[in-house]
């Protein structure tokens, strides 16, 4: 859908408007050093209960899975054509997405209390992992020599801020079927990885669950660089300081495989999240503090492509999605805005593509 002019510039009146009030220096550095407690806290009180599973993923993002897994997705979406059972589906998938910004918002602004999933390598295994005598650099490319979880398969995938398993569990009710497959994920609170590895559908044969501090450059994965097909981050990067999310993003884009692509969602500048906050919630321009201490960032489509485009990726897919959203009971209207983006690793860096030749979009 479209906005009007009129409705555009009544959106960026009520961002100045509750921007004009910053929260205090001394409260800003809290809620970044002590992110992790705040994340820990979400996950103590709402467990797996908070989201519903993200079902819609593979209408949304077809990359996740190899190119089989999307054949025979497709093959099941036609056989369920021909029962009227596919038609249910998408419309039911779409709601889900649909619910899910609307729990966001609901959560935030009844209880003072919303998230998304966020980004500690515990610090003995990254010294363990950055000292040990397995891994070299032969030939420019990282070589480890001992195995790593997801070693012998063929096709790699990483969620980044995979909260209670949202997107980890409709994933691996797929990859289950497809063999060579495995998928990684992390995130900044030990309580979300905990209630991943605890749920009954986690197999560490397909699966590996770790804590991951995706701002902290010194911190190695438990596998090496571009070794990804895929990399997942929705509804992530917006939790971050708009300061490190470059160096976040440079980070990720090293683990994907020439060809690779990053899958990326979040909130849209002038979403209706934004324009309910009240005068003092405010960090920096576009970034906020909701009441649970959990921050949020809103993006225009240019920032990301100028983000991705710097690590090197070139562009897929990067799209404004608006939507209209109805609460019939409260008679109630939502405008909500997401970005939705797709970039892809290029086969070889060309020195036109470069981060250095990148230009800036304005």
């Amino acid at each position: 859908m479209q906005w009007s002019q009129e409705e555009e510039e009544n959106a960026k009146e009520k961002v100045a408007e509750n921007s004009l009030v910053k929260v205090q220096w001394e409260d800003q550095d809290k809620y970044e050093r002590e992110a992790s407690k705040y994340w820990n806290e979400f996950y103590k009180t709402h467990k797996n209960n908070f989201f519903k599973d993200r079902n819609w993923l593979f209408l949304e993002f077809p990359e996740i899975l190899p190119e089989k897994g999307r054949e025979r997705l497709k093959t099941e979406e036609r056989s369920a054509e021909l029962t009227k059972i596919n038609s249910t589906n998408r419309f039911s998938h779409k709601n889900e997405m649909f619910e899910e910004g609307e729990t966001y918002l609901k959560k935030s602004y009844e209880d003072g209390s919303t998230s998304v999933q966020g980004d500690v390598y515990n610090k003995t295994q990254a010294k363990s992992l950055t000292d040990s005598p397995q891994r070299k650099n032969y030939g420019g490319e990282l070589r480890w020599l001992e195995s790593f979880p997801g070693s012998d398969a063929t096709y790699r995938i990483l969620e980044v801020g995979c909260g209670a398993g949202n997107s980890v569990f409709p994933i691996l009710k797929v990859l289950c079927n497809t063999p060579g497959t495995f998928l990684y994920c992390c995130d900044f609170a030990s309580g979300a990885v905990e209630l991943v590895k605890s749920h009954s559908s986690y197999n560490s044969a397909w699966c590996s669950a770790f804590v991951h501090d995706v701002c902290d450059d010194a911190l190695p994965y438990p596998f090496p660089d571009e070794i990804l097909d895929v990399i997942l981050l929705v509804f992530v990067l917006s939790t971050i300081h708009p300061d490190r999310m470059q160096g976040v993003v440079n980070r990720l884009a090293k683990l994907l495989k020439p060809g690779g692509m990053l899958l990326f969602r979040d909130y849209g500048r002038y979403d209706t999240a934004q324009l309910r906050f009240k005068k003092g919630r405010c960090l920096s321009e576009n970034f906020y503090v909701r009441g649970d201490g959990t921050r949020v960032y809103f993006f225009t489509k240019d920032e990301v492509w100028n983000m991705f485009s710097l690590a090197g990726l070139t562009e897929v897919q990067n799209l404004v999605d608006r939507r209209l959203q109805v609460n019939r009971k409260k008679k109630v209207k939502m405008q909500r805005v997401w970005i939705q983006s797709k970039f892809q690793k290029p086969l070889l860096l060309s020195p036109n593509n470069s981060a250095e030749t990148i230009k800036r979009r304005p």
